[in-house]
């Protein structure tokens, strides 16, 4: 029962989470700058691409090659949290558009992705990491994007925590320097 009303206090409603959606569309220039690369690389972002649903899995949202973008509204509560997610899973799509070969069972494939996203989404900005509770101070955007990394490619079911950590580092050098499609990290 607690956990039921956990899972009640936090998040929002579909109706609510799909105008905060609206909203990053309309005014998010990372996300509208995203949306355009993946125009100009030829993958549509129409609006059947974006999808709010309340999700049972403990994530805020995904992508999914052959749904697009879904944001968890039982995940999430506040603008700034969709418009993190929306630009995450935004170089996701921009990614599996790029490299059509893209195998998310890969788990290379997959951690160079996790990188590239925590990387470039403004996962972890600094603001960002305080309110998760870390702290540090030097090297923290490398320690955060590894962080976020072997998290996510250790809930792929074809990656252990193991392969998830080796997959993250193998790929380190050559993912986190990729920052495509903008000139530069932003």
């Amino acid at each position: 029962m607690e956990d039921e009303v956990a899972k009640k206090i936090y998040g929002t409603s579909v109706e609510r989470c799909e105008k905060l959606v609206a909203n990053t569309l309309k005014r998010n220039p990372t996300v509208h700058f995203l949306r355009e690369a993946l125009d100009k690389a030829g993958c549509s972002t129409g609006s059947n691409f974006f999808k709010v649903e309340e999700c049972e899995q403990k994530v805020a949202g995904g992508f999914q090659s052959d749904k697009g973008v879904v944001i968890c509204s039982n995940r999430v509560g506040f603008q700034q949290e969709v418009d993190a997610i929306l630009a995450h899973e935004l170089i996701h799509a921009y990614d599996h558009c790029r490299a059509r070969n893209l195998d998310w069972t890969n788990c290379e494939h997959h951690a160079c992705s996790e990188i590239r996203a925590a990387n470039l989404s403004g996962d972890c900005r600094f603001k960002q990491e305080f309110n998760r509770g870390n702290f540090g101070i030097q090297k923290h955007q490398q320690v955060c994007v590894r962080r976020r990394a072997n998290l996510s490619v250790a809930m792929n079911p074809h990656c252990s925590k193991a392969e998830a950590a080796s997959a993250v580092d193998r790929v380190w050098n050559t993912c986190y320097r990729d920052t495509r499609p903008f000139e530069r990290a932003p």
